[in-house]
């Protein structure tokens, strides 16, 4: 019976942990965007525009972040359990902004529509606020991620004025599972991952939702 509870054990951690790395933070832009490519009026689009932007998404918030975070592990010699420390935290994320930031560049210069070049401010104002809070307290980047999708629902179904429940639905039940697999694994604590949750809704909402044009958050997209 012992044996059978090891093993039980050991499979829901390899199950958390396949579940960490598909709703990595760093997929979350790049989803977001194929989501309303495929399941929004955007779907209308020509599918060599939507790869374009996928493409450049893609190269900036998923292979340049985890490229330059793998060399910098590499070079100092660190371990990916030495990363999840506080301490060492700083310059993934640092490099995380970087890409982000040449992203949403990029993205303005092509004079691609708001609400898209307004999922990547968005996505790098998360990664800031979680810099900055890290200088304090560990917070979970991945439920950042995760609450600036739900966010990001919510203000995308006042824009296209459409009902989001069901979306609502689907997600929260993902980040709820997430949540439950960050704290399995022992990387953050209940307190971390409301945290990072809160702060990833709120940032986002607050950037994306048309009610918000009136603040600076949104001014600084144009």
């Amino acid at each position: 019976m012992e044996k059978e509870h090891i093993v039980a054990d050991i499979t829901m951690l390899r199950i958390a942990q396949v579940i960490s790395m598909v709703f990595t933070p760093f997929s979350i832009p790049f989803l977001s965007l194929l989501v309303l490519f495929l399941f929004s009026y955007l779907r209308v689009l020509p599918i060599s525009y939507k790869i374009y932007v996928l493409g450049i998404v893609y190269c900036f918030t998923i292979l340049m972040p985890t490229v330059t975070i793998f060399l910098f592990r590499k070079m100092n010699g660190f371990s990916r359990k030495e990363l999840v420390q506080r301490e060492k935290r700083y310059v993934p994320i640092l490099l995380t902004i970087l890409s982000y930031v040449c992203c949403w560049l990029m993205m303005r210069r092509l004079n691609l529509p708001l609400y898209m070049v307004g999922i990547i401010f968005s996505a790098l104002v998360v990664a800031v606020v979680c810099i900055i809070v890290n200088l304090k307290w560990k917070l979970s980047e991945h439920m950042a991620g995760m609450g600036g999708v739900i966010g990001g629902i919510v203000a995308f179904g006042e824009l296209f004025s459409y009902n989001p429940v069901g979306w609502l639905c689907g997600f929260i039940l993902v980040a709820g599972v997430l949540g439950t697999a960050r704290i399995m694994l022992g990387h953050h604590t209940l307190g971390e991952v409301l945290a990072g949750f809160a702060v990833g809704f709120v940032c986002t909402l607050l950037i994306l939702h048309p009610l918000s044009s009136i603040l600076m958050f949104r001014l600084l997209l144009f």
